[in-house]
């Protein structure tokens, strides 16, 4: 398939407009420059989000030459264009950690979200052969109102979730691609995700943090080796 046959979830394109996007993209583009990355955390808002747990961020990461790489709003077409832009230039971490697809959810179907997930694991791999990649399900998200007012369609968001997630899960080859679905870690007893550790029902708390760290954790270091 040609690049210009990709879905538009394949391809490179930036938030045009978007200044907040821009002076993120150009300060992690200074930060790889900055060398010595020993883990890369890439993605959107959440992975931002650490920036909100320093302690946890910290405890789990600091030993590593940590850096995060997210943005606010991102889709997999923003993260691969921040990477054909320079974000992984002159860097070698062990891992990426990639949690991706969320804001692609309400546009674009679960084989097109995929298949940008699939893209930018191609582009971490011909970038940074190196590098492994620990690809994270997409989370869990719950009954929210949107910006604009309206009811957030999340049964719907979750259906596709769940397919993207059993696809992803195929990408796991025991060596340089690690797949990680930890929802169950975020669900109550009763299914549902409290708002304890997911307020909004997409973003999360310190204990969301917690809980993703804690998760995440015995893999990540066998991945780290």
């Amino acid at each position: 398939m040609s690049n210009h046959d990709q879905p538009e979830t394949a391809q490179p394109i930036p938030k045009t407009g978007n200044e907040a996007f821009f002076l993120l993209h150009e300060s992690y583009v200074a930060r790889a420059q900055a060398g010595r990355v020993g883990l890369l955390f890439l993605g959107d808002s959440i992975t931002l989000g650490w920036q909100s747990v320093p302690h946890i961020w910290e405890h789990y990461y600091g030993a590593y030459q940590p850096a995060r790489f997210g943005i606010g709003g991102d889709g997999t077409q923003h993260v691969i264009w921040r990477i054909v832009n320079g974000e992984l230039d002159g860097i070698s971490p062990k891992v990426v950690v990639l949690l991706i697809g969320c804001n692609n959810c309400s546009g674009s179907s679960a084989a097109d979200i995929a298949a940008g997930i699939r893209e930018i694991i191609r582009l971490i791999h011909a970038k940074i052969p190196t590098t492994k990649i620990l690809v994270l399900g997409i989370f869990p998200r719950g009954p929210r109102t949107n910006a604009d007012g309206s009811a957030d369609d999340w049964a719907s968001h979750m259906a596709k979730i769940r397919t993207v997630n059993a696809d992803l899960a195929a990408l796991d080859n025991g060596g340089n691609i690690r797949v990680l679905d930890i929802t169950p870690h975020f669900r109550g007893n009763d299914g549902t995700t409290p708002k304890s550790i997911m307020p909004d029902q997409v973003h999360l708390s310190a204990a969301g943090y917690q809980i993703w760290a804690e998760a995440m954790h015995p893999l990540l270091l066998e991945m780290l080796q």
